[in-house]
């Protein structure tokens, strides 16, 4: 029977996509974690007490690449480079979700504006992570391998969430409510088409390292292009609600270590 679980436990088998996976897993979670660095150095004084947080998000999301990076390790694997139509992060900036790198490599401040579209950006993005990240958890949170692994950083995904509903709620408060609605709409149209892509892209890799049957992939594909019409008459409303999150200031302390997997 073909689901989710059966899926992903074939990926984990396989030397080769498991490879993939991870690699394409670590390289996201690095770049997200430069990104989050720059705009923390880059914050704007108004907004300052933002800084400590989005810098430790950003250290959160290196914390992944090396988690990842280190999975790889202990199977004495070693990372693939990533396939650009699987590259969900950067394809997001090219589709100008989230602030131009340009502008991040720079050295001018931020203003208050960038820092309402960031904030937007990743609550739709984090919210695809925390989704993905309970699925993994459900299905391999008891893995001998990997399951110390996905709890942590679902554990993580699940902060940077609500960091995102708490802040993004306060600026709403501040005045800046319908904008925040508009971008939040705007990206979560986008994000699904781009997450849909970049699935069919990476399912296209994995059958070809385990050799599915024409059937298999076909029908992993229609699953795809079915969840994102749904996403795209319904499902985008779930990305954009924003509620106060039990957890407050979910980012205000240091980011976790986790040594045992770098």
């Amino acid at each position: 029977m073909l689901s989710a679980k059966s899926l992903f436990q074939e990926i984990l088998d396989h030397d080769e996509s498991f490879r993939l996976f991870c690699s394409i897993a670590a390289s996201g979670e690095s770049q997200g974690g430069w990104e989050n660095g720059r705009i923390s150095a880059l914050v704007p004084p108004e907004q300052r007490d933002l800084a400590p947080k989005i810098a430790r998000h950003g250290a959160d999301e290196d914390k992944h690449g090396r988690i990842f990076n280190g999975l790889l390790k202990k199977r004495g694997l070693t990372p693939v480079p990533v396939p650009a139509e699987t590259d969900y992060t950067m394809l997001l900036e090219r589709h100008g979700i989230g602030l131009a790198h340009e502008r991040l490599r720079g050295r001018l401040p931020l203003t208050e504006q960038d820092i309402v579209t960031y904030l937007s950006h990743s609550r739709v993005t984090e919210q695809r992570a925390a989704d993905q990240m309970v699925m993994l958890v459900r299905y391999f949170g008891d893995h001998p391998e990997v399951g110390r692994a996905i709890r942590m950083i679902s554990h993580d995904e699940d902060n940077h969430l609500a960091y995102c509903h708490e802040e993004l709620l306060r600026l709403a408060r501040a005045g800046h409510g319908r904008t925040i609605q508009r971008v939040l709409r705007e990206c979560a149209i986008a994000e699904s088409r781009i997450y849909r892509d970049v699935s069919l892209a990476v399912m296209a890799h994995m059958g070809r390292i385990l050799r599915w049957p024409r059937l298999k992939s076909a029908a992993l594909a229609a699953g795809i292009h079915g969840m994102y019409a749904y996403e795209r008459a319904l499902g985008w409303r779930r990305m954009v609600t924003l509620t106060m999150p039990e957890h407050r200031d979910a980012l205000g302390g240091p980011s976790a270590p986790a040594p045992e997997f770098a």
